[in-house]
This record gives C-alpha cells, sequence and structure tokens, in this order.
C-alpha cells in the first residue's frame, strides 16, 4: 500500500549556485526573488565566491552550509524548509543524484572555470556534480558568465554547452528601459533569469508592454464616440 506523499507548498525547485565570477550582486539579487516567488532554493557557493563577495559587495558569507542557510533565510526572510545550503563537498546533497533533481539549476556568476568543468564534465565538486545532473536528467541549466572579451576556448565551451541545451544567459543589461541605477541594470538581468525559470515577477518592465494599455476613454487618439483617428 503506497503513502501519499504531502503536496510541496513551493512553486518550484531551483538550484543556485554561486561562483569566483564578478557580478555577485545578480546571485543575490536571483536567491531574493526566487524567495519572494515561493520557490524552493538549493544554495551552493564556491570559495572563490566568497572572496568576490567580500570585493564588491562587502559582504562575508558564511564558511559553513548550515550557516549559510541560516544567514539567507534571515536576509531574505525566507520561510522554514525554504532555503537550503550544501558544502563544496556534500556528496549525500539532493542536487547529487539524479534521483532528486532540481526543477532547474542557475550558476550566477559563473566563472569561466566552472563552465569549462561543466563542458568537459568534471564533476569534481557538488557545483559541477549538480549541473551535470541537471543536464543528465534533461532539466534546465542557465549559466550567467561574467567575463570580457570572450576568448575563442570560452566561446567553444558555451557553443557546446549551448548544443546539450544549456542556457548561456550573460548579463547584458539593456537600456530601453531608461534605467536610473545600478539596482535597475541589475533588476534586468534577474528578469531574464526569472523568465527562463518560467517564474512570473513584475521586477522590470517589458518591452511594447506600455503600448497594450487600454486608453481611457476619451483621452489620446479614441475620441469619446468610439471613432478611432485623430
Amino acid at each position: 500500500m503506497s503513502t501519499a506523499v504531502p503536496a510541496s507548498p513551493w512553486t518550484t525547485t531551483v538550484t543556485v549556485a554561486l561562483t569566483g565570477a564578478s557580478g555577485m550582486p545578480y546571485g543575490l539579487r536571483l536567491i531574493e526573488a526566487l524567495i519572494a516567488a515561493q520557490a524552493r532554493v538549493y544554495l551552493l557557493y564556491s570559495q572563490a565566491a566568497q572572496v568576490v563577495a567580500r570585493q564588491e559587495m562587502d559582504l562575508a558569507l558564511p564558511g559553513r552550509a548550515n550557516e549559510a542557510a541560516s544567514w539567507f533565510s534571515q536576509r531574505y526572510s525566507a520561510q522554514p524548509g525554504q532555503l537550503f545550503g550544501f558544502g563544496r563537498e556534500e556528496w549525500f546533497a539532493p542536487v547529487a543524484s539524479g534521483s532528486n533533481p532540481p526543477d532547474a539549476m542557475v550558476i550566477c556568476p559563473c566563472s569561466m572555470g566552472t563552465l569549462a568543468a561543466i563542458a568537459a564534465g568534471l564533476s569534481d565538486n557538488l557545483i559541477e556534480r549538480s549541473a551535470d545532473v541537471v543536464i543528465k536528467e534533461g532539466r534546465k541549466l542557465i549559466l550567467v558568465p561574467r567575463e570580457t572579451p570572450f576568448s575563442t576556448l570560452h566561446l567553444e565551451n558555451m557553443l557546446r554547452l549551448s548544443r546539450m541545451g544549456v542556457v548561456i544567459l550573460p548579463p547584458s543589461p539593456g537600456f530601453y528601459h531608461h534605467p536610473r541605477t545600478i539596482d535597475d541594470l541589475v533588476e534586468f538581468v534577474v528578469a531574464r533569469i526569472l523568465d527562463q525559470l518560467r517564474i512570473p515577477h513584475q521586477i522590470a518592465p517589458r518591452w511594447g508592454e506600455d503600448r497594450l494599455a487600454v486608453p481611457i476613454r476619451g483621452e489620446g487618439n479614441v475620441k469619446p464616440d468610439g471613432d478611432h483617428g485623430p
């Protein structure tokens, strides 16, 4: 006789990995947005990511996985059981096995070293193994590589991954929404990541959305009698 599994209170489960590339504000804002969207988050980050966080945001990320889970949960007001942190070699973590894969994984920011290791299938640490699991299980993997310029080797690795179905999403913010702050630029990139995850949000404007607004009767080019024209 089978036992019914209780329904999950979370909309989706996303593994988020932070690595040693520049762009830590993107990763932290993504975690915040996922928590707000009622997603469950599995969090991984490298030692190099800790260095970058301190350099770019003056943040000292905890060194232990359990401390990281508590620290991030408090920072972003996560509910109990909504955010879990796993260590670099915590091979018994759910993300290490295809029997319990997340719905998607995002590496943001993604260093070229991590990207190359994933392309080669090395799986030498939990971040690389988690990405390998997501690829082999046919789940969505999104890499946010922050490097410029890209070398031929970088491009070849990205092409190889793209052919496997991996989404390569460089943090290249647009300017058509007239950003006024750095936060506006960060929001633009995070919004594109959430779109790829199919998670609804309203953190950044969409192209052409203003054209869909219903004009108020009697204003603009809509005459009171309903006759359109100048």
